[in-house]
């Protein structure tokens, strides 16, 4: 969540600023990433009404479905939604319980929230890749109690574990992918000149070629690698690496995997929401402020 010290200092919308949580949230990712891969993929609990327990109380939804409601509903209550970083999977959450804190009007309002993508990418691309691994290991574990066929892979029956660090990961997935909005309303603000013709109208590739950068693309993907196989390493007793010829292959994460995440999901789907933030920055403003801002560069 977004500290009141963040929200209240002199200038929020820096990007260096902005890059600094993001790179944080570089870490978040890869170390929940690496919990959830020492479980098997358990796909039961991605399938809707898979669980009878869940259908007796009346809910239809996944196993991972009802873990976000039951979770984002105490975190409702403890007023974390009511910062404008975060956002829910679950519709109809309670109030907080207490009073939201005073942040200051930072992002122009808007409904923009991807997190519908996000759940799906992650639990039909992202969780069978990571858990690979522990899933392969399951089943040769299986054959040798004689359980074979179909019986023998996917699942280890750690569905409470599982979802558990599931939650973490695609939370922490949601509030980097919609941080793209402060970069968005910074670069905006920097010049919103040289964006207001394509709000007015829509040119969602214009907006894209504003706000994208290849060279900073490259260094992410480039540091990311770096983190993940330095964080996917073995170490000893005395924090010495112990060397591993063959790092993807038995390491507890999947290097590639990580870094086929934000190169594939999470960079593009940020810059969707970049610029879909963008094409409604205008919304709700009179001619005259648009005209304050063409005059503003």
């Amino acid at each position: 969540m977004l500290s009141q010290n963040f929200m209240l200092e002199k200038d929020p919308l820096s990007l260096e600023r902005i890059r600094q949580i993001l790179v944080r949230l570089e870490d978040t990712i890869i170390f929940d990433l690496i919990e959830r891969a020492q479980f098997a993929h358990n796909p039961r609990i991605y399938i809707r009404g898979s669980f009878e327990e869940l259908r007796d109380m009346g809910f239809d939804g996944s196993w991972l479905e009802w873990f976000l409601k039951e979770i984002e509903t105490f975190h409702a209550r403890a007023r974390r939604y009511t910062s404008p970083d975060e956002y829910p999977f679950t519709s109809n959450l309670p109030d907080p319980v207490l009073l939201p804190l005073a942040f200051p009007k930072i992002l122009h309002p808007n409904t923009v929230n991807a997190n519908p993508s996000i759940l799906s990418f992650y639990t039909r691309s992202i969780v069978p890749r990571i858990s690979r691994r522990a899933t392969l290991a399951l089943a040769a574990i299986k054959r040798s109690n004689g359980i074979i066929g179909d019986e023998e892979y996917e699942d280890d029956g750690n569905y409470g574990s599982a979802a558990t660090i599931d939650v973490e990961v695609l939370q922490a997935i949601s509030k980097r992918v919609h941080y793209g909005k402060f970069v968005s309303e910074s670069k905006f603000s920097a010049n919103p000149s040289a964006f207001v013709p394509h709000i007015l109208n829509p040119n969602p590739a214009a907006l894209e070629a504003l706000i994208t950068k290849p060279e900073v693309e490259r260094k992410l993907l480039q540091r990311l690698r770096k983190k993940a196989a330095t964080y996917a390493q073995e170490f000893s007793s005395d924090g010495d690496a112990i060397p591993n010829p063959h790092l993807n292959g038995s390491a507890k994460i999947d290097v590639d995997g990580v870094v086929e995440l934000y190169e594939s999901y999470i960079i593009p789907l940020t810059k969707e929401v970049e610029v879909d933030y963008l094409l409604h920055r205008l919304d709700g403003l009179s001619q005259e402020e648009i005209d304050a801002l063409m005059a503003h560069s």
